[in-house]
C-alpha cells in the first residue's frame, strides 16, 4: 500500500523516509528509553495492546519481551519490516477499523498533538473504536516545554545530539517544528506540524471522542491512561 507524503511533513537522511517524514534508519537507532517500564505499570500483565503508530518496533520488542501480546500498526510498511515477533498491520490509524477489541490501545509518539484536528480526531476514533470494555488508552503527549526554548540540544548517552531547532506557528494554532539527529556517521532532519494542547485542550478532546482521563501517569502529564466516559 502507497501512502503519500503528508503535507507539511518531510524528512532528510539516509535510507526511507515515511509520509510523516521518519527516516527508517534513524528510528532503528534510537535506544529503548522508559516507555516499556510505564506502559508494564500501567496496564494488567499479559494484556493485548493495540500499538498505533509503532514505527520499527522500538517499543514493541520490550513489551513482547515483558510478556505482552502486540499488535503493531503503522503507515510505513518500511518501518513494519523491521518488527519482529508482533502481528503487523500497514495502515493509516485515523483509517484503521480491525473489528477487533483490545486490552490496551497505545497512541504514543506525541501523534495526539497532530497539526490537523480532523486527524486528531481519527486517531482518538480509532482508538475507542478498539479499546474493550473496562480497557484503557494510553497516550503519550508533549512536554509542557516542548515548542518553547528552542534551539535546544541535548547528547544522548548513546553518542549521538537531538536538536530541536524551532517550532514556527503555521496559522490556526499550528507549528512546523524541525528536529535534527546528528550520530557520528550520519544526520537526519525531520520536519512535521504539531499543535500544543495544554491540559484543558487535551481533556476537551478526548472528552469530544468520548475518552476521559483515568490518570496521569508520570509527573510531567506526559503519558496518560484513558477509559471510555
Amino acid at each position: 500500500m502507497k501512502v503519500e507524503k503528508r503535507e507539511g511533513y518531510d524528512g532528510t537522511g539516509p535510507g526511507a523516509i515515511t509520509p510523516d517524514g521518519c527516516a527508517v534508519e534513524l528510528y532503528a537507532r534510537l535506544p529503548v528509553r522508559d516507555e516499556p517500564d510505564i506502559i508494564a505499570a500501567a496496564v494488567p500483565a499479559g494484556a493485548h495492546i493495540l500499538e498505533l503508530g509503532s514505527g520499527v518496533g522500538r517499543v514493541t520488542h520490550p513489551l513482547l519481551a515483558r510478556g505482552f501480546t502486540v499488535t503493531a500498526v503503522d503507515e510505513s510498511a518500511e518501518m513494519l519490516e523491521r518488527v519482529r515477533g508482533a502481528r503487523t498491520i500497514c495502515s493509516p490509524i485515523e483509517d484503521l477499523d480491525l473489528g477487533e477489541k483490545f486490552d490496551v490501545v497505545m497512541l504514543a509518539s506525541f501523534l495526539v498533538h497532530a497539526g490537523d484536528v480532523e486527524v486528531r480526531r481519527g486517531l482518538l476514533r480509532t482508538c475507542v473504536r478498539h479499546v474493550a470494555e473496562g480497557g484503557c488508552v494510553l497516550i503519550q503527549r508533549e512536554g509542557e516545554d516542548y515548542h518553547t526554548d528552542l534551539p535546544r540540544e541535548r547528547v544522548d548517552p548513546g553518542g549521538f545530539t537531538v536538536r530541536m531547532v524551532s517550532a514556527v506557528p503555521v496559522g490556526d494554532g499550528v507549528n512546523s517544528v524541525r528536529a535534527e539527529y546528528v550520530f557520528p556517521d550520519a544526520v537526519w532532519t525531520q520536519t512535521f506540524r504539531a499543535r500544543p494542547l495544554t491540559r484543558e485542550q487535551f481533556e476537551e478532546a478526548l472528552a469530544e471522542a468520548g475518552l476521559e482521563v483515568d490518570e496521569y501517569l508520570t509527573p510531567d502529564e506526559m503519558w496518560v491512561r484513558a477509559v471510555r466516559r
